[in-house]
């Protein structure tokens, strides 16, 4: 699915609380980690929290926020500390690109979403992270979703999350062949604490099943 099929999958781990957490994986070789900004969340963390975790984060380690129908000033507030946006609501297109900042849209994979038209759509996106759907929760679900529904040959690159794990990446990354892949409930001792032997595992893992 990926935009380029001789790219390796790359890797992000979400919904980072503490400092600590963010060494450790930058340490496995992350290539990028998630800061949730939405309150409602159990991994939500404040813009100053934001402020002093991305600051942690070295070169070259993509430093991304996730957002859900919020504020524009909320953002902007944000900005200095990210260098993507994602968008987890009902985000129109016209409301990700008024950053000018890189941004990548998130898509629940509900019943009837047409993926093409979706990608269509959010056109100037990054790409696009397809996620399980589950009523009333933007993400973070814990849930997989039927990998066969992604379409060959989508406009936009797919970064894959929903319900991953160690003990399923593998599986994942050799049928999908994503982009990129994005978990965080997969690689925690809890709510917003991860767990570096899970992330070794995850990064070893994706690496060992990509053969492209």
């Amino acid at each position: 699915m990926s935009a380029d099929p001789l790219t390796r999958t790359r890797i992000k781990f979400c919904g980072f609380t503490r400092s600590d957490d963010i060494d450790s994986a930058v340490a496995v070789g992350v290539d990028a980690v998630g800061f949730v900004m939405w309150p409602k969340s159990k991994r939500g963390v404040s813009v100053e929290q934001l402020a002093e975790l991305s600051a942690r984060v070295p070169a070259f380690v993509t430093r991304v926020g996730l957002f859900v129908d919020q504020s524009t000033e909320l953002i902007e507030q944000c900005l200095p500390h990210l260098d993507l946006l994602q968008f987890h609501g009902d985000e129109m297109p016209e409301a990700c690109q008024q950053y000018g900042v890189a941004w990548i849209k998130a898509l629940r994979m509900r019943d009837e979403i047409d993926l093409a038209q979706q990608a269509e759509r959010y056109h100037q996106a990054q790409a696009l992270l397809l996620d399980a759907y589950r009523p009333g929760t933007p993400g973070g679900t814990g849930e997989t979703f039927d990998w066969s529904r992604i379409p060959a040959n989508l406009a936009k690159p797919v970064i894959l999350a929903g319900g991953l794990t160690p003990d399923n990446i593998a599986e994942a990354v050799r049928q999908v062949m994503p982009y990129a892949v994005d978990v965080s409930g997969g690689i925690e001792a809890a709510y917003g604490c991860k767990d570096a032997a899970k992330m070794a595992a995850f990064v070893r893992h994706v690496a060992l099943a990509d053969t492209r």
